[in-house]
């Protein structure tokens, strides 16, 4: 059969002097779109209607091609439609109640495809009625409630989440979704729990459960109460939290196997070669290789569930063996609409095991590696829009965790060490780390490599400002920990500085381009604060006194930068403008980075003439006892009150 002939609902070819035959269903689809009802001379109309196998595209597209008189002359029928269908839900005939789901599909999303303008009290009227809206929607929902939580066919309760997924996205814009109201009010919150608490329907509906989850929570959520979002915020049952964990952590880990497996793909063969015959001039082709799509949907699940539920954070720290998974194919269901988002769910294996095998051999891994993980996969290319986003919404889960106690001791734990093998953006001037080479280290300072990976690699002409805002936000968040529990983590904080302050150069050297588009003056002084917290408070947090020795060294070798920030942010500050108070911060900002080099500079200095010495080394810097100690007493305890310590 023609794809031609399939649309049109063609039994078979048939010669030109003949009209061509129809399948039934889609006569009954035709009476349907008639002016009489349809059951007036078939009383047994609508049973035949839902034995008959759905023809989603023929019906769907009559939906479409209604225009807004003929709306007027068929919405009695639509209506009926919508009622059997719903009644047929309630049929012990499978048959039955598949063909009534997927009709229901074709209305919700027929009428939404022809009515995008319309209001959404419109498109209520015309599927069911509006004054029997109320009733016909609470008949749907104790009916995909019942599907759901009874002991039907796992093929029925894939069928009633695809429905439930496709009512909540036939809008660009979930909130703009009126229908949804209904959904507020009978709430389906327990039987999506139940699917989460069961190790088994985990396993087959996990992934669409917590989508529908993550997209119910968001409807309105900042103009009325949402249900959803109250429930949600009180669940501590153990079961249903790990449950949800399990489930977005193997989505996520199936991206990470997908992108390694790409990545191990483009580093044999011919492409390799020429790569490193020619340098990094196809660096940019083999990113667009390597690019797999990313699943914002379970990073939408994953923030809800960190935001909302302080119970949830637990879940981020649970270890287990980390295994590679290998994908299966995943059982097939009756046809059904394209999954909603444009995502398919990964290969959900893991979830059908309660228990893992325990080897001491094996790297133990657990859901927050597993996002920073893929958090460092998203955040290395922000040039699209859906990227950006990805890297966005990535940076404000960290935000979540920062901010939370309990995960910060459990970042700090230095007896819970873990290797995290982050990936890195290739770039000419470094050499790609080897795996082997990964200290086993608190989880702190994975996320503070990934802060710092983002920072050296995003220096660009589309500079992604919120992103870097939203990045050092996160290393203040961090250190504002370690400093009130006086927490001494071993970590090369030298890379940190470094990345910081050629952050600042580039904000220096590209100062008009940057003040078109952004305040350059807030990120600068985010910036200089942190020197600030290194400088007043690094006593309480830094592992030793070396580490001072290091910090001053830093600022005072790449002082030419702190001096060319304070002559631009004191030409701005002087001026009247736009930025007159924001660079006035910054100033006032500077003041214990200037005190430092105006300290040490002087000595270096002396000491390099009366030595004949063009320029010293740090082994000779450091060998000399320029007072550092008596330093801290000129130092200001300067620091910004607006920000959280």
């Amino acid at each position: 059969m023609s794809q031609v002939e399939k649309k049109a609902g063609l039994l078979r070819r048939t010669s030109s002097s003949k009209k061509p035959l129809k399948e039934k269903v889609v006569l009954m689809y035709d009476e349907i779109f008639a002016k009489e009802d349809p059951a007036k001379n078939n009383p047994r109309f609508w049973d035949e209607l839902f034995l008959m196998k759905v023809n989603l595209e023929y019906l769907e597209s009559k939906l479409e091609s209604v225009d807004g008189e003929e709306v007027q002359r068929i919405q009695d029928n639509i209506n009926s439609l919508f009622h059997h269908c719903v009644q047929a839900l309630g049929e012990e005939h499978q048959i039955k109640v598949v063909n009534a789901l997927q009709t229901l599909c074709a209305l919700f999303r027929g009428v939404h495809q022809k009515n995008k303008s319309a209001s959404g009290f419109d498109i209520i009227n015309m599927l069911m009625g509006f004054d029997k809206a109320e009733q016909r929607m609470k008949d749907l929902m104790e009916r995909l409630d019942s599907l759901l939580c009874g002991d039907g066919s796992e093929s029925l309760k894939s069928l009633c989440l695809k429905l439930l997924l496709c009512l909540v996205t036939v809008t660009d814009n979930i909130s703009q979704n009126t229908i949804l109201e209904y959904v507020m009010i009978n709430s389906i919150f327990e039987a999506i729990l139940q699917i989460l608490s069961d190790v088994s329907s985990r396993g087959q509906h996990g992934y669409d459960a917590v989508v529908l989850l993550a997209l119910l929570v968001n409807y309105r959520k900042y103009e009325s109460v949402n249900p959803y979002i109250v429930k949600l915020s009180i669940v501590d049952d153990e079961p249903t939290l790990d449950g949800m964990g399990m489930v977005v952590h193997q989505a996520l880990t199936e991206y990470n196997r997908q992108y390694k497996d790409k990545e191990e793909e483009n580093q044999g063969g011919f492409f390799s070669t020429l790569t490193s015959m020619v340098g990094s001039m196809f660096i940019a082709d083999a990113d667009e290789k390597l690019s797999v799509q990313t699943n914002e949907a379970i990073l939408l699940a994953l923030y809800e569930a960190v935001h909302l539920n302080r119970n949830f954070i637990t879940v981020l720290a649970q270890s287990h063996p980390e295994i590679d998974i290998a994908a299966t194919p995943i059982t097939p269901t009756p046809t059904t609409p394209t999954t909603p988002l444009g995502t398919t769910p990964p290969s959900l294996d893991m979830m059908s095991n309660p228990e893992l095998p325990l080897d001491p051999n094996l790297q133990t891994s657990n859901l927050l590696i597993t996002f920073l993980k893929y958090a460092s996969i998203v955040m290395q290319d922000t040039k699209d829009e859906h990227r950006l986003n990805s890297a966005r919404l990535c940076l404000i889960i960290l935000t979540c965790i920062a901010e939370d106690q309990y995960a910060d001791a459990f970042l700090h734990d230095d007896n819970m060490n873990f290797r995290v093998n982050l990936h890195r953006m290739p770039m000419r001037h470094r050499k790609k780390a080897v795996d082997k080479n990964i200290p086993s280290r608190p989880l702190v300072c994975a996320v503070l490599d990934l802060m710092v990976e983002f920072i050296v690699t995003h220096m660009m002409k589309d500079f992604p400002m919120d992103l870097y805002l939203r990045c050092v936000q996160i290393i203040h968040k961090l250190l504002c920990y370690q400093k009130k529990c006086r927490i001494r983590l071993h970590y090369t904080w030298r890379e940190l500085w470094s990345a910081l302050i050629n952050l600042l150069k580039f904000l220096l050297s590209n100062e008009t381009t940057l003040l078109a588009k952004h305040n350059i003056f807030h990120l600068a002084l985010l910036v200089v604060n942190l020197f600030n917290m290194f400088i007043t408070y690094g006593d309480t947090f830094l592992p030793t006194s070396n580490s001072y020795d290091e910090l001053y060294y830093e600022i005072v070798r790449m002082h030419q930068v702190f001096d060319n920030l304070y002559c631009m942010v004191l030409r701005v500050s002087t001026n009247t403008g736009q930025w007159k108070e924001a660079a006035s911060k910054v100033t006032h900002a500077l003041v214990n980075v200037r005190a430092i080099i105006n300290h040490f500079n002087p000595k270096i200095e002396s000491y390099a003439a009366t030595n004949h010495i063009s320029q010293l080394s740090e082994e000779q810097i450091y060998s000399q006892q320029w007072g550092r100690q008596t330093l801290a007493l000129v130092c200001w305890r300067w620091y910004d009150p607006t920000m959280t310590h």
